[in-house]
């Protein structure tokens, strides 16, 4: 069974990491061994197999995964999430001071490195989150789990 779209996961919020712990993010490869992370339960409609795609099933449904289940990675794939006004307007003025900040007169320079250093939070933040990762693992049980977040498994 292929648990997709239009199935929806539903997973408890797993803890963010901080920066005290010495450890990266994850980053799954194919054909590792890996286990969920917490207990998840998946739920939404489902459409028998006979009938057409582009009709929908009258059915709901539920299926819980307990937290341990092992599987193995059979895909795993990376997703630019998009830059926010403020990220934008970070890259350009930090470009417009690296390129022309030592032609600058000094109080157009000194407003802005201020303009840079007020943004650099929302960089900082951006890079932490730039690229997101989702994996299509096959657990032992037989269900595979696709589009699943990276966060969801830990190397088993």
């Amino acid at each position: 069974m292929i648990l997709s779209s239009p199935v929806r996961l539903a997973t408890p919020r797993l803890p963010d990491r901080t920066d005290e712990e010495d450890e990266g993010p994850m980053m799954l490869s194919v054909g590792q061994r890996v286990r969920l992370a917490a207990d998840l339960r998946l739920a939404g409609s489902v459409t028998p197999a006979e009938e057409p795609p582009q009709e929908t099933g009258a059915f709901a449904a539920s299926v819980a995964l307990a937290a341990g289940i092992e599987g193995t990675v059979e895909r795993v794939d990376e997703h630019h999430r998009r830059q926010s006004h403020e990220v934008r307007e970070y890259l350009r003025l930090k470009s417009l001071l690296d390129d022309f900040g030592h032609q600058m007169p000094p109080g157009s320079r000194k407003q802005l490195e201020e303009q840079v250093g007020a943004l650099e939070e929302e960089w900082a933040a951006h890079q932490r989150r730039m690229l997101r990762v989702t994996v299509r693992v096959r657990l032992d049980n037989g269900f595979v789990l696709d589009d699943a977040p990276e966060e969801a498994f830990a190397s088993a």
